[in-house]
């Protein structure tokens, strides 16, 4: 126990850990006082505490059609399946009005690896949406997406990422990191590439004036050692991001695997793991400022937990998602059911925008005038 206690003491006072430190924390058995020592990480970045933030915004899967075939996907289907789909633009632009109806700030949009679509469909659709929605966010397209995007262009990924940007594209979500080690991708998904092509897709990204998120998902059959590999090489290109003067990756989120109606079976990850999962990796990645819970594949209590193991954000209230959804996993989370839950974690919720800035705090019995639930 002394050398547990010696590790989150150098934790809390500013210290790097090692990826031997991050073994000694996996062996542990002491979950609680890890996660104390990650939310006094959290607080560190965050002197706004208790207040919580979440915002309000939209996933959109555009098409559900994918020539990846990651075997843990329960939501693609090839081209030319009978399920097979693609909306249109006024579907779209129509989810988007709703989510803006409803005080939502942003989008997430993203789809498979489209064989067919031209680069000039997901340009067009961007210049679209922005000419209707100017202040609206696009946080959308994976790094499988936007490499899809270059081989069908033909062109670089830096190009395709500075063409997309002057369209409207506002920053990259974390989406297709899973476990950034090539032993886990090569079983899980071998088609969507390396950990390093991953990484440096999004350092691209940051080159180019885009922020970024960083995910990471478990519960795949990876080691403990891989999990540390993910946590370490995220908080090396930070570093590489901060070098450069970019903002890098705005925030981490841990996800678990749904194993339901996969090609991949795997034992689900318990609430207990992924909290000191979610400790550890606040403790590990001690530049990024933001750590999102995840509520949509724990559930809603479990994420209200969260908040006292790392996490400062209770992500986004969905109003739309679809790609858990089909492996089985259906939290349906609304607004005031997000402020009900930060305010019984003893938090101040408050509405966020994209770029973590605060737009409105909510007071002691204020709720949303406009609510919605999450649709399937």
């Amino acid at each position: 126990m002394a050398k547990i206690d010696a590790i989150l003491e150098r934790a809390r006072r500013g210290g790097r850990l090692s990826i031997e430190d991050g073994f000694e924390l996996y062996a542990s058995d002491a979950v609680e006082k890890i996660g104390a020592a990650a939310h006094e990480k959290m607080r560190s970045f965050h002197p706004e505490f208790p207040i919580t933030t979440f915002v309000i915004g939209r996933n959109i899967n555009y098409s559900n059609v994918c020539d990846t075939y990651c075997r843990f996907c329960a939501f693609y289907r090839p081209a030319g399946h009978p399920e097979a789909y693609v909306l249109d633009d006024d579907a779209i632009l129509q989810k988007i009005q709703e989510t803006v109806d409803v005080g939502g700030t942003e989008i997430l949009m993203q789809g498979g690896t489209h064989p067919h679509l031209s680069f000039s469909y997901y340009l067009d659709l961007l210049r679209k949406i922005k000419a209707r929605f100017p202040n609206i966010h696009m946080h959308s397209f994976s790094t499988a997406e936007i490499k899809k995007m270059s081989v069908v262009s033909g062109l670089s990924i830096e190009e395709v990422l500075r063409e997309l940007k002057a369209a409207g594209l506002d920053s990259l979500p974390g989406a297709g990191a899973e476990i950034l080690d090539d032993r886990t991708r090569m079983k899980i998904s071998r088609l969507k590439g390396s950990w390093k092509e991953w990484i440096d897709i999004m350092e691209t990204a940051h080159r180019v004036g885009f922020s970024t998120t960083a995910t990471m998902v478990i519960g795949f059959g990876e080691s403990i050692e891989e999990r540390l590999l993910h946590m370490i090489r995220i908080r090396e290109s930070q570093d590489r991001a901060r070098a450069i003067g970019a903002v890098g990756y705005l925030a981490f989120i841990l996800w678990t695997f749904q194993p339901e109606n996969t090609h991949l079976p795997a034992k689900k990850i318990g609430p207990e793991e992924y909290l000191k999962n979610l400790a550890i990796a606040r403790l590990m990645i001690d530049n990024i400022p933001n750590f999102q819970t995840s509520w949509v594949t724990m559930g809603p209590e479990v994420g209200k937990l969260s908040l006292s193991y790392g996490c400062n954000d209770f992500g986004s209230t969905m109003m739309e998602e679809n790609v858990v959804s089909a492996a089985a996993c259906t939290y349906k989370v609304n607004t005031n059911l997000i402020l009900r839950l930060i305010r019984e974690a003893g938090r101040i919720p408050a509405q966020r925008n994209t770029k973590y800035e605060i737009l409105r705090i909510f007071q002691d019995g204020e709720y949303a005038e406009r609510d919605f639930v999450m649709q399937n």
